[in-house]
């Protein structure tokens, strides 16, 4: 067995993270969330909640890849969540990653963040009639662009991975969790930029209102915007659910 362990350099209890590490698969800390693929825990420390992200046992092929030829999803986290906060991008304070390793590869990792209390996210804006929605909607989009201005292409950008907090009447904050896919570029070109927007909702109205905040800023025609990301987001939308489809059709004996 071989441990891997990093701390951010802003960690004072490193000793009492590595004991929540250790005490995951025990009934210690709180399940959130619904656990699917990656299950995440809440532990209490005397200062702050901990929030401890155990990602799913890879497969053989991913457990060598893991150890001798690409970063962790944990690793991968916690370097994502120190370069978008150098940017001045928001998102949870990373504090470690952990890796457990055998002879074949990995066997196990871990992802340590603060735990944030937000409003919402993103999913609200999409599935709710939410208050100030388009308020909060169009200062996303700004929060997007400075992503893209940034060289940022946050490939998981979807309704969950966007937590929301109000700071004040009318002016909100937003966080990137779920870091471990990310690309870096010197710069992004418009379509580039478009395609990092189709996944986010499936409401022409909201295609609308981002495509008009978002031709604001970069000086592009909104006309030009809208049809670019509306086509995007319908291929997008026809993509998944054909998906879904095939999925329920090969699964029809459960």
């Amino acid at each position: 067995m071989t441990i891997k362990l990093m701390f951010s350099n802003t960690v004072k209890n490193s000793k009492e993270i590595l004991r929540f590490i250790k005490e995951f698969n025990s009934s210690e800390g709180i399940v959130f969330g619904n656990g699917d693929r990656n299950v995440i825990k809440l532990f209490k420390s005397a200062s702050q909640t901990i929030n401890i992200k155990s990602f799913k046992k890879p497969n053989l092929i991913n457990k060598v890849a893991y150890k001798y030829f690409r970063k962790s999803k944990a690793k991968r986290s916690f370097e994502y969540a120190s370069i978008l906060l150098q940017k001045g991008i928001g998102t949870p304070q990373p504090m470690a990653y952990y890796e457990n390793f055998d002879t074949v590869g990995l066997l196990e990792s871990y992802y340590v963040s603060e735990h944030l209390n937000c409003d919402l996210t993103y999913r609200e804006l999409v599935e709710t009639d939410y208050p100030d929605a388009e308020n909060i909607l169009r200062q996303f989009t700004k929060f997007s662009y400075d992503l893209h201005e940034n060289g940022i292409e946050f490939i998981d950008h979807s309704p969950g991975n966007t937590l929301i907090r109000k700071v004040s009447e009318g002016k909100y904050d937003f966080f990137l969790v779920d870091l471990n896919r990310m690309n870096f570029h010197e710069s992004m070109t418009f379509t580039m930029r478009m395609h990092n927007l189709r996944r986010l909702t499936p409401h022409k109205e909201m295609v609308a209102i981002m495509s008009s905040e978002y031709a604001k800023i970069c000086g592009q025609p909104e006309k030009l915007v809208f049809d670019t990301l509306w086509q995007m987001t319908t291929e997008f939308q026809e993509k998944f659910y054909r998906k879904k489809r095939l999925k329920k059709k090969l699964k029809f004996w459960k």
